[in-house]
């Protein structure tokens, strides 16, 4: 069965509520606040770390954050940490992406599932695309697909996620709309973004099925051709003139939410400050530059109904999994 994932991702994300009650309102006041990261420096999830809490700083809704950088398992390190030994920190939030939900999916996470976790809000929303460096044989997404289709292992594919996490997926979705085996791909895993991009621009992997915020800056460098977006509408500046796999004849899109999880034990005093205070700095408009210079839409959904957002999520993509021969 085929999955339409960025309608299913949109049909998902819907409206968000405006939250009632202000920030300065609660009991709780962060100390020493400390974001982990679960990739090293460079990708997606260093990026929503740092950009965020920045932000939160800059409005004074928090003090200044330490970011900490926690690669390994896709996400599964940083997940089985705080749960197991810092699960009642109130201080603490982790960057989340489709990324966290999709090994989450697949049962990935050493026995561990989403209800472990209380989930916080997203702030923006990130987009797939296919690079290649700058001097690649391949000009055009016709180029590669016409590679692919003739011996789909000649290429290296290589991601900031790991074997079935959503860089690899991306691959795996352009392989099953073009009539190829998606198990006869190569993929490459890296811990994070950073570290793909860095092997692209070595020439140790061909492709790069990245996210259009961490490939920004080597973008706008001229290091890298983006050689199509994974979005449904053309995205707005510097990738406008970059078409969409879409109107390729491609029916390939992967859409990322940029977000946080809490301890599972964190106090719904501590819970409600955090939300509150992303759904205050997604409005204002110094999150409206940093997103936007970030590669990111601006987008808010947090508390009970991105709890909500993330279950249907799972599930959709433990069935998605299902559908391309990464689950029984």
């Amino acid at each position: 069965m085929k999955v339409r994932l960025a309608r299913l991702l949109f049909c998902l994300l819907g409206a968000a509520l405006l939250g009632t009650l202000s920030v300065a309102a609660q009991e709780f006041s962060p100390s020493s606040p400390e974001c982990i990261a679960p990739a090293n420096p460079g990708g997606g999830w260093d990026f929503t770390c740092r950009a965020n809490t920045a932000t939160l700083s800059e409005l004074d809704l928090s003090p200044r954050f330490q970011v900490t950088n926690m690669p390994g398992a896709g996400g599964g390190v940083a997940f089985a940490s705080v749960v197991s030994e810092r699960n009642d920190e109130d201080s603490l939030i982790v960057a989340a992406s489709p990324g966290t939900t999709l090994r989450l999916a697949q049962n990935q996470y050493e026995g561990f599932t989403e209800d472990d976790v209380r989930w916080l809000a997203a702030t923006g929303a990130d987009f797939g695309l296919l690079a290649v460096n700058e001097d690649s044989e391949f000009q055009t997404l016709d180029d590669l697909v016409a590679a692919l289709r003739e011996d789909p292992g000649s290429i290296n594919f290589g991601g900031g996620s790991a074997v079935g996490g959503q860089d690899h997926m991306k691959v795996l979705l352009l392989a099953q709309e073009i009539g190829v085996d998606p198990l006869a791909i190569n993929y490459v895993p890296f811990e994070g973004g950073g570290e793909a991009m860095t092997a692209l621009l070595g020439g140790f992997i061909d492709v790069f099925p990245g996210d259009a915020s961490e490939s920004l800056s080597q973008f706008d460098g001229g290091n890298i051709r983006v050689l199509a977006t994974l979005t449904e509408d053309r995205l707005s500046g510097s990738y406008a003139d970059v078409p969409t796999a879409q109107e390729l004849g491609y029916d390939v899109s992967w859409i990322i939410f940029r977000g946080f999880w809490g301890p599972g034990e964190m106090s719904d005093e501590a819970y409600d400050y955090w939300v509150n205070a992303f759904e205050e700095m997604a409005a204002s408009e110094a999150w409206a530059e940093a997103a936007t210079q970030g590669g990111l839409e601006p987008y808010y959904i947090g508390g009970a109904e991105f709890d909500t957002f993330i279950k249907e999520q799972v599930a959709a993509f433990r069935q998605l999994s299902t559908d391309l021969g990464l689950l029984d």
